[in-house]
């Protein structure tokens, strides 16, 4: 999923200096209670890691994905192992707590929450409301969150398929998986878009492959080549990357 990091997890852009982040109140008067979004955000995208495969997340992965220095990604790392959220093994990378996975599906839900009534209740595109509700999480509060929730009706999933955690932070199982990984004849259908990235998201709807529709895989190029795949709009041939984001429910 990864041409461009703020167009895929949800994390604004990032330096290596502090005050280039929403980090501007991370003084060190803070109190340990208290959880900046900044802090909160670099959670979620420990948690995103982990949920794409990695059991350990390194420095390294997380300055790839934040596009932010590896010292800097340290200096946080350090700052949220010390106040609990993180645990830190030398040369091993960095696992959430139980509090580090609340916080990271606090930050999760609300994104997702934000991008669910930004399409169902003002109507914009689902290539459109990563970056509005990007610009949006920081600002509101949980009142403010539970009403966007009743006004979206208290969706599941956002606009791009991924689950939205419950207010307790329960994240569903998913039952899917990436169309890369099936058999030519598979048939399924469309759960998830993990890039998000807004040209990729108006080429799928072009061809209605969004959450929802049913695929059959029909054929696959050698070394990872190409797929073809047939929906309900015809028959159409995916890059083997855009393959690998096509979540689908078989059964």
């Amino acid at each position: 999923m990864e041409v461009n990091r703020s167009q895929q997890s949800g994390l604004c852009g990032l330096d290596e200096h502090d005050h280039a982040l929403p980090l501007g109140t991370d003084s060190e008067a803070e109190s340990p209670e208290t959880i900046t979004h900044a802090r909160r955000e670099y959670l979620a995208e420990v948690y995103r890691l982990q949920s794409h495969g990695e059991a350990r997340v390194t420095t390294t992965a997380l300055a790839e994905r934040l596009e932010v220095s590896p010292p800097a990604v340290a200096r946080m790392m350090r700052r949220l192992a010390q106040e609990g959220y993180l645990r830190r093994r030398p040369y091993k990378g960095v696992i959430l707590t139980p509090e580090g996975e609340r916080e990271a599906l606090k930050s999760i839900r609300r994104h997702r929450l934000l991008e669910a009534f930004l399409v169902t209740v003002m109507k914009f595109g689902w290539d459109e409301v990563h970056e509005h509700a990007h610009g949006l999480d920081e600002a509101i509060n949980d009142k403010f969150e539970d009403r966007m929730d009743e006004l979206a009706g208290h969706p599941k999933r956002c606009p791009h398929g991924d689950p939205i955690p419950s207010k307790d932070g329960q994240m569903p199982e998913l039952p899917d998986a990436s169309l890369a990984e099936f058999g030519i004849g598979t048939r399924g259908v469309i759960r998830r878009i993990r890039n998000h990235t807004p040209e990729k998201l108006r080429y799928l709807a072009e061809y209605k492959l969004m959450p929802g529709t049913a695929i059959t895989l029909l054929g696959r190029a050698p070394f990872n080549g190409p797929v073809r795949v047939k929906s309900p709009a015809g028959e159409k041939v995916l890059g083997a990357e855009m393959a690998r984001d096509i979540f689908i429910e078989v059964g």
